[in-house]
């Protein structure tokens, strides 16, 4: 608790969200080598600021990488790919942590975003308003 209280008064002060040692170079790896469905993603709604704002990629958050992020929204975009089938109580305590920071998280998988990418984009575009006005 004594860990989240110190992350929220640093964010507010500087907003900034501080990031675990190592984190920026796992990041920068992950952005040269991204997956079919975040360059989907990416390309199709989030660059550019096609939404509006401006999202980044690879974006560390304290011991987290969250596969895009705006700071203005505190939206963290997550896609979930095989990597997740066995890991859902695990992202389940990561959204609960980034909510308890201010994140709100929305996810899709990857079937989602390759095969709906016009749902996806819908979703995100609906919940944008929902997050501007906050704060």
């Amino acid at each position: 608790m004594k860990r989240l209280i110190e992350l929220e008064a640093l964010n507010s002060k500087r907003n900034c969200i501080r990031y675990r040692n190592g984190l920026a170079y796992m990041s920068r790896q992950n952005r040269t080598k991204p997956t079919n469905t975040e360059k989907l993603m990416w390309n199709q709604i989030l660059s550019r600021d096609k939404t509006g704002y401006r999202f980044v990629r690879q974006k560390p958050i304290d011991r987290f990488i969250v596969d895009f992020y705006c700071s203005k929204l505190l939206l963290a975009i997550e896609i979930d790919g095989d990597s997740h089938i066995n890991k859902k109580g695990t992202d389940e305590l990561r959204d609960k942590f980034l909510k308890q920071i201010g994140i709100e998280t929305i996810r899709f998988t990857n079937e989602e975003v390759v095969n709906n990418i016009d749902e996806v984009k819908r979703k995100i575009y609906d919940l944008i308003p929902l997050l501007s006005k906050r704060g």
